[in-house]
């Protein structure tokens, strides 16, 4: 796919749809988004990000393989980017036709992007949960503290059915949300309970090498 990174700098700029939230900018959802958010399969990573290239600019170009629904350019303290982002599509053909053609995208002289499709975690391991805690109690107080939360499981004590065995799994409706909650959970300022607890992803995330992004 040709996609002119000159002629995308001409197009007018998408001011004011990006927000600055927990060291990202993020865009979306469109304001004429109704229903859940897209499924799994709809997300992609896009990494070795230029430091100068912009949320416009890389909005811009990504919406030409078809509508995003939500874009996340992750950001230093300094706004400049730190070299990957993370685009949902609206459906999962346009996921995959963005990897196609934009995988090995050069951005700028001798620069190429790579794109390939997120992990779009969406459950959390929650340990540290008073024994006498029920599914429900979970998801109200992990609620009260933390937003997107669509799902919580807790199991049963083996010896014991009226308790618990100390921990749950809380899912959420993206991949933004269980980012957040993560961060929110692990910064040492919310209790669970009125009690610390240990937060993980349910399935391993894989670590980022942000300093072979930006090669």
């Amino acid at each position: 796919m040709t996609v002119p990174t000159e002629a995308s700098r001409m197009l007018p700029k998408n001011e004011g749809k990006f927000v600055q939230v927990n060291g990202q900018l993020r865009y979306g959802p469109p304001k004429d988004w109704s229903g859940p958010p897209p499924s799994k399969g709809c997300e992609i990573f896009i990494g070795k990000l230029p430091p100068e290239i912009c949320e416009d600019e890389l909005l811009q170009l990504f919406e030409l393989i078809g509508p995003i629904y939500e874009l996340r350019l992750m950001i230093q303290f300094s706004n400049a980017n730190r070299g990957f982002a993370f685009a949902t599509y609206t459906n999962k053909e346009d996921a995959k036709k963005a990897i196609l053609k934009l995988d090995g995208y050069e951005i700028r002289p001798y620069k190429r992007i790579g794109v390939l499709l997120s992990k779009d975690n969406r459950k959390l391991y929650v340990g540290g949960i008073p024994l006498n805690k029920s599914e429900d109690d979970v998801y109200r107080e992990i609620s009260r503290l933390t937003e997107g939360v669509t799902k919580v499981c807790v199991l049963p004590n083996s010896y014991d059915h009226t308790k618990n065995r100390g921990f749950a799994f809380v899912e959420y409706e993206s991949h933004r949300h269980v980012s957040i909650a993560r961060r929110v959970l692990l910064s040492g300022n919310v209790k669970l309970f009125n009690r610390k607890v240990t937060v993980d992803w349910a399935d391993p995330e894989p670590e980022i090498d942000e300093e072979s992004l930006k090669e």
